[in-house]
């Protein structure tokens, strides 16, 4: 059986103060279950959402660097007038415009969050209509046709659109955000600030799982996280990922 993603992990020198941003910005709820901060639907905390991809602010020691995240948040607005309320609510609440190269001509705005990590705020795009507040997330990449092809085959998402410049994926039941993949001329120099966190389906075997994603080209990885209840690995193009225990 396949992997599910069930949240973005965010790193952050202030979780808690990066959570209420990110459940402000997306009209979600922020709960405190333990040292991180998860971030998901309001009414009550559901770990795992059987719908959304949540967000799960964790605390660490290190701010982040200069160099741009390779994996960012895509929000969807419905018009135009909303994209522009939107940004300037999320200003608001602490976000800055940023330039990444996106010229000037681009019709999505670039912001980035209080500690600086960049994400978009889209224009009107019917694709997006029922993806819930966060419309993509994207992953910087040199080769999509390949990246689509590991995380495909790791969470068994359909192919919805490939080229040698992006590929775009979604969950087979048409819910939640898309998983993109998109070429990018810039490399990994640094850990990602943000990555996807995987748990297999109830019933599924965890180990079964990890030693598969090692056979589609995962590999090991030592973040000095010690002795945990999850895996850490990197996809073939060295993005970090982690896989889950079931509750």
């Amino acid at each position: 059986m396949p992997l599910r993603p069930v949240q973005v992990n965010i790193k952050a020198l202030d979780a808690p103060a990066v959570g209420r941003f990110w459940a402000e910005a997306l009209g979600w709820s922020a709960y405190s279950p333990g040292v991180t901060t998860y971030v998901g639907p309001g009414g009550g905390l559901v770990w795992p959402d059987p719908v959304v991809v949540g967000i799960d602010v964790v605390p660490v020691p290190e701010p982040k660097t200069a160099a741009k995240n390779r994996i960012h948040l895509d929000l969807p607005t419905t018009s135009a007038a909303h994209q522009a309320e939107l940004v300037a609510r999320l200003q608001s609440l602490g976000a800055r415009a940023v330039h990444v190269g996106q010229g000037d001509d681009v019709p999505w705005t670039v912001l980035a969050d209080p500690e600086g990590n960049e994400f978009c705020v889209l224009e009107p795009r019917d694709v997006h209509r029922d993806t819930g507040p966060i419309a993509v997330v994207v992953v910087d990449c040199e080769d999509p046709r390949a990246m689509a092809r590991f995380w495909g085959a790791a969470v068994d998402w359909p192919l919805h659109e490939v080229t040698d410049d992006h590929a775009v994926l979604r969950s087979p039941e048409g819910v939640g955000p898309y998983l993109e993949f998109l070429r990018t001329p810039d490399v990994k120099t640094v850990p990602d600030r943000l990555h996807l966190d995987l748990l297999p389906y109830p019933g599924d075997d965890r180990e079964a799982e990890v030693a598969r994603l090692r056979a589609l080209g995962a590999t090991d990885l030592d973040l000095g996280q010690g002795d945990v209840p999850w895996t850490c690995l990197a996809d073939p193009e060295g993005h970090e990922f982690c896989v889950l225990t079931l509750p």
